[in-house]
C-alpha cells in the first residue's frame, strides 16, 4: 500500500522508534500488563499500546484500527487514487465536487486550522510539494526545482480561504487549490482512532504513528511516559508524561528530504516562498487533539523561531518546542517545565509570548 505522505526515512529512525517504544512501554517487565500491537498505515509503523484490556478486546481493536487507518490512508492519499484525489480533480476541473461526509468533514477542519495559522499550514498547495518531488514513492532525484517554475506557483497563491465547504459540497474559485493533508491527516486519523477506542471501552491507551501519537489514561498508577526525538543525533531528545489525554507531534527536516550538493531540502515547504522553510529544523507541539497538534507543528516550524509564538497563541497552543538550525532551543516556560532533556542543551531561548 502506497504511504499517504512518502517518508524518506533517516537512518537512525527504526533505532529511535524501538527507543520510543520502550518508553511508551516505560520498558516494561514481563508482567506489565500492556498489549502492543503495530501495522503499517499513512507511510509510518502505527504503535498500539493498550493498558490492562483483556487480550480479546484489545485484538479486536487492534483489527478495527487497522481496517479504519488502512481505508483512511488509501482515501486520504496525497498522489494515489481516492476520495482526496476525487476532490482535487473535480475542483480543478469544475471548480466544485461532492465529498463524502467524511472527506467533507476532513476538508473543513483543515481549512478551519489553516486560517488559524495565517497560512503557514496550508493544506492545498499540493502542486508545489509535487513540484519538489515528494508526491512520489521515490526520492527526488537531481537539482531542486527552476526558481521560475516556484515563482509561478507561489504567484497563483492558493489558501483555504479559496475552499468552501457547504454539507458534502466542497467549491473552489482558484484552479491552483490541490490538497496535499500529509501534515495533517495522520493527527487526525489518530484523533478518530482513539474515539473508536472509547467506544470498544479503552481508556488507557497510546496509538504512536512513528513518533506522533496521542495518549489516553494511563500507565496504571503513573502517567504514561514518551520520548522526543533529538533532530541531529541518535536517541531521544527530552521526555514528557502525558496528561489524561495528550497529544505529543513533531514536524522535522530529517525524514523526508534529499540532498543535492551538500544542501538538503525537505518537504516542509513555506508556502510564502516556495521553498523549504529554512530556519527550523524541528518544532514539537503538545495539545489535546493530535490533529490541531499535527497541523500546528508544521505550522511553527515554517514560523521559525522568531513568529512562533503568535502563531501558537492563534491556534490555541500552550507548550511548544522549537530547535533552530543552530541547534538553539526555544520554547515557553509551561513547556520547559514538563520536559525531562537526555543531556543540559547548550542554549535555551525562553519566550513568555503564550
Amino acid at each position: 500500500m502506497p504511504p499517504l505522505a512518502l517518508l524518506y526515512r533517516h537512518p537512525l529512525l527504526r533505532a529511535l522508534t524501538l527507543t520510543l517504544t520502550c518508553l511508551l512501554a516505560a520498558c516494561s517487565r514481563g508482567d506489565d500488563p500492556v498489549y502492543r500491537d503495530q501495522f503499517f498505515a499513512f507511510g509510518t509503523l502505527i504503535d498500539l499500546s493498550f493498558y490492562d484490556v483483556e487480550t480479546a478486546r484489545a485484538e479486536q481493536a487492534s483489527q478495527a484500527l487497522e481496517q479504519a487507518f488502512t481505508q483512511m490512508h488509501t482515501d486520504w492519499h496525497a498522489w494515489q487514487p481516492g476520495a482526496l484525489q476525487q476532490v482535487n480533480a473535480r475542483l480543478a476541473e469544475q471548480g466544485q465536487a461532492t465529498g463524502d461526509p467524511a472527506i467533507a468533514a476532513l476538508i473543513q477542519e483543515a481549512n478551519r486550522l489553516s486560517l488559524l495559522s495565517n497560512g503557514l499550514f496550508n493544506p492545498v498547495i499540493g502542486r508545489l510539494v509535487a513540484l519538489w518531488g515528494f508526491h512520489s514513492d521515490e526520492p527526488p532525484q537531481g537539482p531542486p526545482p527552476a526558481g521560475e517554475r516556484i515563482r509561478q506557483l507561489v504567484e497563483q497563491a492558493p489558501t483555504s480561504a479559496d475552499v468552501h465547504v457547504d454539507g458534502l459540497q466542497i467549491s473552489g474559485h482558484n484552479p491552483a487549490v490541490r490538497y496535499d493533508l500529509g501534515a495533517f491527516a495522520k493527527g487526525y486519523a489518530i484523533d478518530r482512532g482513539i474515539q473508536q477506542l472509547r467506544e470498544l471501552g479503552i481508556t488507557n491507551a497510546i496509538i504512536n504513528a512513528g513518533g506522533d501519537l496521542r495518549g489516553i489514561g494511563r500507565h496504571g498508577e503513573r502517567p504514561w511516559r514518551i520520548g522526543i526525538r533529538d533532530p541531529r543525533k541518535p536517541g531521544v531528545l527530552a521526555a514528557v508524561e502525558l496528561a489524561a489525554d495528550e497529544s505529543v507531534f513533531t514536524s522535522g527536516d530529517y525524514e523526508r528530504f534529499y540532498e543535492y550538493e551538500g544542501q538538503r531540502y525537505h518537504h516542509i515547504i513555506d508556502p510564502r516562498s516556495g521553498y523549504p522553510a529554512s530556519a527550523t529544523v524541528s518544532a514539537t507541539v503538545i495539545h489535546p487533539l493530535a490533529a490541531t497538534a499535527d497541523a500546528a507543528a508544521t505550522a511553527l516550524f515554517v514560523a521559525g523561531p522568531d513568529d512562533w509564538p503568535a502563531i501558537a497563541r492563534q491556534l490555541g497552543v500552550g507548550y511548544v518546542m522549537l530547535v533552530d538550525r543552530e541547534g538553539r532551543i526555544h520554547m515557553n516556560p509551561a513547556m520547559k517545565a514538563r520536559l525531562v532533556f537526555e543531556s543540559e542543551p547548550d542554549t535555551i531561548v525562553m519566550s513568555d509570548a503564550l
